[in-house]
């Protein structure tokens, strides 16, 4: 990570009494046309705007700094998630108190900072998404399969928790209090670090609401610079990772038992048929054989996890104590 020209100035912490000190930042790649309207808004709501240039090839970066944001520059492209991290850390150096993330394309509107800072300034969330589906206009002006595939991953990242439901895990404007800034721990470099920060902050305890923001996709400016398809398939495997490592023994052992049951059972077919006709049936044999293979690495791998999981935890209650 690389910050350019610039001096940080550590804050001790502010009294409650005190206005929170509020950073912005900007996660960008290529976003030169959009980028100074971005910064320039978001400086009426923040007492300092953050851009992380994620190793853009235009003037992303020169524009941003030239407006008298911080920026930090990835050498080359990371991933979204990365950029995030990167946004977090510099976050922590400012001392901010509260962090509000936004694209930097030009898709969240600046102008309802206020409104997503709202709930954690009165100290009622430590984490503030703005919701795409909480208004009705931007939905509609969504497009159908982003749709989706949004509201997919919005399950897929609920199921991890009966509570704290949201309804928009993809949205990327989003505002985050002091607490969340310095304990949450992020790993997905790519998109998968929006459901990421959620599944890790239900773990942790911390308080999760929504607003309803608007999004733009008209006037013909592009949805995303991610293949759609590439996007989805990136964040549910980052999930899927992420359920395996925390439930193990549901996500593979439960799998890897029934594949090692289904391999019994066609091992006991074969024998049937080989006691009967006294010839081996290749094609079962093989079927047998995969299953039992599967199962087992399968159900090694779910109870290694569950182990290190345990030790882990073990490990963490001690610091504690």
């Amino acid at each position: 990570m690389e910050i350019e020209d610039t001096k940080i100035i550590l804050k001790k912490g502010s009294p409650p009494d005190i206005k929170p000190f509020v950073v912005v930042g900007i996660p960008a790649f290529n976003e030169e046309k959009a980028i100074a309207r971005i910064v320039l808004q978001s400086q009426n709501y923040a007492d300092k705007v953050v851009v992380c240039d994620d190793g853009s090839a235009d003037l992303t970066a020169a524009i941003a700094k030239r407006l008298g944001a911080i920026v930090i520059r990835h050498k080359q492209n990371r991933g979204y998630g990365a950029a995030i991290q990167s946004l977090f850390r510099v976050a922590k150096k400012l001392n901010t108190d509260v962090l509000v993330t936004l694209d930097g394309d030009g898709q969240h509107d600046p102008n309802e900072i206020s409104k997503i800072v709202k709930p954690i300034i009165q100290g009622d969330a430590d984490i503030v998404i703005g919701s795409r589906f909480m208004d009705d206009r931007s939905t509609v002006a969504m497009p159908w399969y982003r749709q989706t595939g949004v509201r997919f991953i919005t399950k897929l990242t609920n199921s991890q928790s009966k509570h704290n439901s949201v309804t928009d895990a993809q949205s990327g404007f989003r505002a985050y209090n002091r607490k969340t800034i310095e304990d949450l721990v992020m790993f997905e470099d790519g998109m998968g670090v929006s459901s990421e920060i959620l599944i890790n902050a239900r773990k942790q305890h911390l308080r999760i609401c929504e607003v309803s923001s608007s999004c733009e996709y008209g006037n013909g400016m592009k949805t995303s610079k991610h293949n759609p398809v590439r996007h989805g398939v990136d964040v549910v495997t980052s999930i899927v990772k992420l359920l395996v490592e925390d439930k193990p023994l549901t996500m593979l052992g439960l799998p890897g038992t029934l594949c090692l049951i289904t391999g019994a059972i066609f091992g006991v077919w074969m024998l049937q048929i080989y006691a009967a006709e006294h010839y081996i049936v290749t094609n079962i044999a093989l079927a047998s054989v995969a299953f039992i293979l599967i199962g087992f690495f399968a159900l090694s791998t779910a109870i290694t996890l569950y182990a290190i999981s345990r030790l882990a935890k073990k490990a963490a209650n001690n610091d504690s104590q």
